[in-house]
């Protein structure tokens, strides 16, 4: 055992290296945008996106013929925030409410998505094969290319946090005092919708559209019981997010038929439970006292 995990931490096999790299860079931003989220209260919307994803790649391989990386995701993106336009339209303009109209949308995109990837499935292209990855998600094939993307797309994605992290918290908080304050909220929201839009594309070749929300989500959501300060609930989300990449790409790596994507999940998970059972028992202490 132990000698597996230090041929393991030395990541001397190419393929351990990409897929370790890879989900710890998906895991540490999908958790900094899940914060943010969870703060905003758009976990919801992110699930709609996810489900939006999947036309979109479904469209990059019928206009393009081939799976390369960056026509994917540029698609992807684009379907994505359509999905983010049409929630938002949707509760604008008619008495529909939030949670229904992201219900339609995540219903019609992921309808759509199906339809395009069972015809593409039957279309006889070999090109095709691997297309159906996209709903579960394959962390142990992405390639050295794909990680390269990855390390560019969570950079931006954690340094525009950074550099915008006082305004996304004053208008997640108080808005009408950011908006007395001259803070241009359309664009800010705009921008925050673009990072969760881009995290969540850049999630789905690992762990997949349905997981895509969990891997956004549950670090934020573990964090906030053990302390409700922002920058230690970000701290906290960042560690679950590494931990549990860490501990799921080990598992796979020993248990090579186990899948990567959906063990990081399932670790994240056991996570929260724990923290949820403890801040309860916690709780009944307090209140027996």
């Amino acid at each position: 055992m132990m000698s597996t995990l230090q041929d393991f931490l030395s990541c001397s096999d190419p393929n351990v290296r990409n897929v370790l790299l890879g989900t710890i860079l998906l895991s540490t931003s999908s958790a900094m945008i899940g914060v943010l989220a969870l703060l905003k209260r758009k976990t919801l919307i992110s699930d709609a996106i996810a489900h939006a994803v999947l036309p979109g790649s479904c469209l990059a391989f019928l206009l393009t013929g081939n799976k390369n990386s960056i026509w994917l995701i540029i698609s992807a993106f684009i379907t994505g925030w359509l999905a983010s336009i049409a929630i938002d339209q949707i509760t604008t303009h008619s008495k529909i409410k939030l949670d229904a109209a992201i219900a339609i949308v995540a219903s019609i995109a992921f309808g759509l998505g199906s339809f395009l990837l069972s015809m593409l499935q039957h279309s006889g292209q070999a090109s095709q094969g691997g297309l159906k990855s996209f709903l579960l998600g394959s962390a142990a094939t992405l390639l050295q290319e794909d990680v390269v993307a990855l390390l560019w797309l969570s950079c931006i994605i954690i340094i525009v946090l950074i550099l915008f992290f006082k305004e996304f918290m004053l208008i997640a908080f108080d808005r009408l005092f950011a908006q007395s304050i001259g803070l241009p909220i359309k664009k800010i929201n705009f921008l925050f919708t673009s990072l969760m839009v881009l995290a969540i594309v850049v999630g789905i070749r690992a762990v997949g559209i349905v997981l895509m929300s969990a891997m956004l989500i549950t670090p934020a959501t573990t964090a906030r019981f053990w302390t409700g300060k922002i920058s230690y609930i970000m701290l906290f989300a960042m560690l679950i997010a590494v931990f549990s990449s860490l501990a799921g790409t080990f598992i796979s790596y020993t248990i090579p038929f186990m899948p990567t994507g959906p063990w990081i999940v399932l670790i994240m998970s056991v996570i929260a439970y724990c923290s949820f059972l403890i801040a309860w028992y916690g709780r009944l202490l307090k209140k027996n006292r």
